[in-house]
This record gives C-alpha cells, structure tokens and sequence, in this order.
C-alpha cells in the first residue's frame, strides 16, 4: 500500500472515532422494548448487523424473522447507521444480555474490537454465531456461518486473471475495499482476488502487502455507493490508466461506475465484485460489472436462527464444515462472459438465485 494510501486510512480511522453514531434498533417477530426478553418461556435471539441499509443486510433480517417463525422464537434486531460502527455493536450485546436472549447472530463492524463483548456474552451463556464476516480469532465466537470470502475473491481474480490474458492486456489494478479496520471480511476477499489474479501477496491477513506494480492502490469506501465514487475517483487521479476495478461489495461497485463513467472511461475498464444481490446481478447482465461472487446471506440467517433454536433446546453448538473453521454457506461465480477454466454461471441463474 502507497503512503499515501496509508494516510488516508489513518485520517479514516481517527475521524471514524470522532463520532459514536446512535443505535439504531429494528424489532422483528416480536413486541420488543419492554418485554424483549421474551415472557412466556418465548426463546429470545438477537441479530446484530453492520447497517440496516446495505440489502445484504436487510435480507440477513429477512431471512432471521421467517425462520423465527417458523422456530417459535423472537427475534429482536439492531444496527448501526454505517459499517464499522462497532460502539453500537457493543451497545447491543449489552442490551441483548440483560434482556436474557439465549444467542446472538452477528455481522461485526470491527472483527476484532467486537471480541471483548462477545466473550462477556459467552460467558453469560449466550450461544454467539458470527455470520458473513469471520471474528478475529475466528474461536471467539461459537461458530461462524459465512460465505468462504477468500474463495470469493479468489473466483473473481481467476476470472479477470484468464479475461485479460485472452483480451491480450495488461493490468492496472485498483482496489476498492471496505473501511481501515482492516476486518477479516475485508482481508479475505482483497487478498483472495490479488492471489487468483496472480499477485503475490506477502501477507494474507493484511491489505496492502503486495509490491507488484500493476497494483495502482487500495482506497476504502465503507461499502457504500458514494463511497465508491470517491475511492474511484481517488485513485484515477493517481492513474487514469486503471483497467480492472476490484470491489468489497456491489454498491460500492455501483459508484466506481458513476465515477468511471464521469470520467468517460467505463467502456474501458472492468469491474468485479462480490454479493450476487439483485441489483449487482442486474449489472452483471447490463454490463456494469464484469463478473460477481454470489453469496447466500439468507440462508446464513436462516441456519444460525435454527442453530440457536437448537442450543436452547438441548445446548448442541453447530459443527464447522469438514476442513474449515467456519460452515460454508457456499459461492457462486456470475458473470456472462464465460472463461474457460473458471466455474461460473451466468446472470440469468444468477438472478434466479439472488437476493434484494
């Protein structure tokens, strides 16, 4: 990473200290406020994600209420007004404890600042499931149900490694990632993409220790549309040359396009991504982004409701999947330019299969 790219994420960080946004509190399947414990011997869960507006997030609740439901159970959710707003993490824990929730689903803003209040969970006898984004250490949590996000990466940089070697061109690459916490999700995809691209990555678990020069810079975009846009632009001044744009996300996808096409360079540049919500989909098929990495956050909501519905019942913890330390809720590569060699489907499965 670029010193200058170095600054700009620590100016982030201290600004994003400067400022502790409000909780904000979603109550589903359930009353809520008073009565959140869940009176009646009503099992109560809690599900506590980064925001309440990426669509991801929003059909991770969806997915949480429909199998309360169907379980029995009450579901009461928070979140945060941006993506890595941990205090309000914390705030949420605390308020779930005291309301005698048996577990809790969590999408963490920071991996690992989190990790305190998960272990004042655990200890309290709450089942703790991180889901999508992986705690640092991942044991910190009961388990972790979550798409394999270094698979992901790693799918969409074989994609563009075989696209531009067949087109004959050389790469400049510029990398949109998430916020400067530098949280596992985050890592994982950016370094997966870099090592499926063909870049040497020095350290995995860190972004930016990479020294190729096709490599332009990393700026963050807190997985936002205007973020996005100002990532792009950000590092299209460092070099107009940028021809493959990596992205955390599909918003923030979204806006690298407004600012590559306000710079009358998207006919020229190649996008990939990872979500597979309905609207990246819809850009894969219109051509906004190359290629895209599906992921299943419904069905990540789904089976930690059901797990801990079953913790409850008789204290059974789910089980990683064979060879990992998470359970894989599995990916999928969507893109309408087939390469061979690259497993992918294409953006008519893909919006079979997406979500938002």
């Amino acid at each position: 990473m670029s010193k200058r790219a170095h600054t700009r994420y620590h100016h982030r960080a201290l600004a994003s200290l400067a400022v502790l946004p409000l909780l904000a509190v979603a109550v589903g399947c359930g009353n809520g406020g008073s009565d959140a414990g869940g009176g009646g011997g009503e099992v109560l869960a809690g599900l506590v994600t980064k925001t309440d507006t990426n669509p991801f997030f929003v059909k991770m609740k969806e997915g949480a209420q429909q199998a309360a439901g169907s379980t029995g159970m009450k579901l009461q959710s928070f979140a945060g007004k941006q993506d890595g707003d941990n205090q309000s993490q914390v705030d949420a824990i605390e308020n779930l404890i005291g309301a005698g929730a048996k577990g809790i689903l969590l999408t963490p803003g920071d991996s690992k600042a989190i990790v305190p209040s998960v272990d004042k969970a655990r200890k309290a006898g709450l089942l703790v499931i991180a889901l999508d984004t992986q705690l640092e250490p991942a044991n910190a949590a009961d388990a972790t149900f979550a798409t394999d996000n270094f698979q992901a990466g790693l799918l969409i940089g074989q994609w563009a490694k075989a696209k531009f070697a067949k087109d004959g061109k050389q790469a400049k690459i510029a990398l949109l990632d998430l916020n400067p916490n530098q949280v596992s999700v985050d890592v994982q995809r950016d370094t997966g993409f870099l090592t499926g691209f063909g870049v040497e990555v020095k350290d995995k678990k860190r972004i930016g220790s990479e020294s190729d020069p096709r490599v332009v810079g990393h700026d963050v975009t807190n997985g936002a549309p205007d973020g996005g846009r100002t990532a792009m632009e950000n590092l299209l001044q460092k070099d107009a040359g940028i021809n493959l744009v990596y992205t955390i996300n599909e918003p923030a996808a979204a806006g690298a396009y407004e600012a590559l096409k306000a710079a009358g360079k998207d006919k020229d540049v190649v996008i990939v991504s990872v979500d597979g919500g309905c609207p990246g989909v819809r850009n894969v098929k219109a051509g906004v982004i190359g290629a895209t990495s599906q992921q299943y956050p419904l069905k990540m909501a789904k089976l930690g409701v059901e797990a801990i519905s079953k913790f409850a019942k008789d204290g059974t913890k789910p089980q990683n999947t064979p060879g990992k330390d998470f359970v894989d809720t599995g990916v999928t590569l969507i893109t309408d330019q087939a390469i061979s060699g690259v497993d992918s489907k294409d953006s008519a499965w893909g919006l079979d299969n997406c979500w938002g």
